[in-house]
């Protein structure tokens, strides 16, 4: 059988994102400092969405064969998979409908968390929607294409060890590179886990289950070394949403890792109480040069009526300061733009990041995905529904303070206001140019008290 990926970079999507509902990219609003930090965000290109690379070495080992095609029309094929985030829905859909009018006999699957929350838009379409993990047609591809219902829920992957490696062969993968998390390329991601545990009621990654599952670090590492062997990677992206839950699980994938014949250089994302000094020295030992945070807000208030569990605020900046000095990049994401939001809490926000002072800063506009628990609770606040703006970087909502221009400007301004500044530089230069490490073996991170930067609102 001849199998199709189907696949997009219209948008600047980024589908592997905010749980496969995708993200854009940050491009400035105007002003050269604003390019400046757009293009920074501009720089990379990021690998494929996992699941689709999951897919090719699934279909490869039920003997078929697959071609990946982005931004055009495929030739003829015997099934065609799409995997849309909110950003590309409209996109693919008019895809789907076109392929449909050419070849009406066409089958198609479209998988990924979209299938899942939003099949309303697919009701006007010939097309199956894989309920689950799409990594489950290895089973049930049969099921599937045979259902006679449009929805087809399929479950998730109990075992993740069960699954072929990923196979990263269709794809343009010389050319991956995650800048921000590495300095050397082509960059794969990898998972330890899947799944979280926590009840951040806006997050879809508890979507469709709210717990982890786990895979041997064995395996695991077995990956990385073919993928560096078959690929030619030397960096990997962890996807897990929660890295660190199991730190038994960790530190047996460290001393596996430290094993290689090779070194490599790798990213994680988890939450800070996960993480122990210990824990980050022996990470660094063996190749971590970078870890993804949500600190979201300074307000305990904000965190607390959205079910995220907040951190003490000293907590995160020690550990912080702790990244720079072993030097590990710390990429933290923060949120503006709630709806109850005002110009001081948003400006409040700012002066929590610079106070914080991680390597990169990543301020999201809130932004409501469908199937959460908060796009039910705020959707009559909603006042933007065309999906193609769900990019993290636009707001979407009515605001009892503001208006959407005024969070759009403000929203720039934090970005401005984080990076244009002495003190940025002078905690990570070690960190955006590593050669400098060369000649410190750890840089400290400079002192200040917490309320040093209270007159970042004046200031940005």
């Amino acid at each position: 059988m001849q199998v199709v990926l189907w696949d997009t970079n219209e948008n600047s999507a980024q589908k592997d994102y905010a749980g496969g509902m995708g993200t854009g990219l940050y491009r400035g609003r105007g002003g050269v400092l604003d390019w400046l930090v757009g293009r920074g965000y501009r720089r990379d290109f990021r690998p494929v969405a996992m699941n689709f690379a999951y897919l090719a070495g699934i279909f490869k080992q039920l003997g078929h064969t697959v071609q990946y095609v982005c931004d055009r029309m495929p030739a003829d094929a015997d099934l065609y998979i799409f995997n849309p985030a909110l950003l590309t829905l409209g996109i693919e859909h008019q895809v789907m409908q076109k392929l449909l009018w050419q070849r009406p006999d066409a089958q198609i699957l479209v998988t990924g968390p979209i299938a899942y929350a939003l099949p309303e838009a697919f009701a006007d379409l010939p097309v199956k929607l894989v309920r689950g993990e799409a990594e489950m047609l290895m089973w049930k591809l049969e099921e599937v294409l045979n259902a006679s219902e449009q929805v087809v829920s399929v479950g998730s992957v109990k075992d993740l060890d069960s699954l072929p490696w990923p196979d990263w062969s269709p794809f343009n993968y010389r050319a991956f590179r995650v800048k921000y998390d590495f300095w050397k390329f082509p960059t794969s991601l990898v998972q330890l886990s899947r799944g979280c545990t926590f009840s951040c009621n806006y997050c879809p990654y508890i979507m469709i289950e709210n717990h982890t599952r786990f895979r041997n670090p064995e395996c695991v590492v077995e990956e990385i070394q073919h993928s560096v062997k078959q690929y030619g990677f030397r960096s990997f992206k962890f996807r897990d949403p929660l890295f660190g839950l199991d730190r038994k699980r960790v530190l047996s994938l460290v001393e596996k890792i430290g094993r290689l014949p090779f070194k490599i250089q790798f990213s994680i994302e988890t939450r800070i109480d996960l993480m122990r000094r210990e824990t980050l020295e022996a990470l660094r030992e063996v190749g971590l040069t970078s870890i993804t945070v949500g600190i979201e807000s300074p307000s305990e208030e904000t965190l607390r009526r959205y079910k995220r569990a907040p951190i003490k605020d000293d907590r995160q900046r020690d550990f912080v300061r702790v990244c720079q000095e072993l030097g590990i990049r710390t990429v933290a994401g923060f949120m503006v733009g709630f709806p109850e939001d005002t110009e001081a809490s948003i400006l409040d926000v700012l002066a929590y990041a610079r106070g914080v002072n991680p390597t990169y800063a990543n301020f999201n506009i809130v932004t409501p995905y469908p199937g959460t628990e908060f796009f039910t609770q705020v959707k009559n606040e909603i006042e933007d529904f065309d999906f193609s703006h769900y990019s993290v970087y636009e707001p979407i909502l009515k605001y009892e303070n503001l208006s959407r221009d005024q969070v759009t400007a403000l929203h720039s301004r934090c970005m401005r206001g984080f990076y244009f500044r002495s003190r940025y530089f002078a905690d990570n230069a070690h960190l955006l140019w590593p050669w400098l490490q060369r000649f410190v073996k750890t840089r400290p991170a400079a002192t200040r008290s917490p309320g040093a930067d209270s007159s970042a609102r004046r200031a940005a």
